[in-house]
């Protein structure tokens, strides 16, 4: 899974607020992901993003404007197929 995070060049903190949720939500679910972050206005123009910071999860736009909150950022990592395809292999 891939996760990235984009947010302007001169609003760093707004982005380490996204960053932190996204590793604790990672670390509630036992997840393992890579997770970018990005201040490029060509990936924002690329993916028409025009308010941040936005969350992708595997290249599709979940959240932007705000700071996700842990839970929704594990409710989105919960309804991919394949996330609910590993964790019904297991049960």
């Amino acid at each position: 899974m891939r996760i990235d995070i984009l947010c302007k060049p001169d609003q760093q903190e707004i982005c380490q607020g996204a960053v932190k949720n996204v590793r604790e939500a990672l670390n509630q679910l036992g997840v393992k992901a890579e997770v970018h972050q990005f201040s490029d206005s060509r990936k924002m123009i690329d993916n028409r993003i025009y308010v941040v910071p936005a969350l992708l999860i595997d290249d599709q736009l979940r959240i932007a404007g705000r700071i996700p909150e842990v839970d929704e950022i594990v409710n989105f990592i919960a309804e991919r197929p394949r996330y609910r395809q590993d964790v019904a292999a297991v049960a």
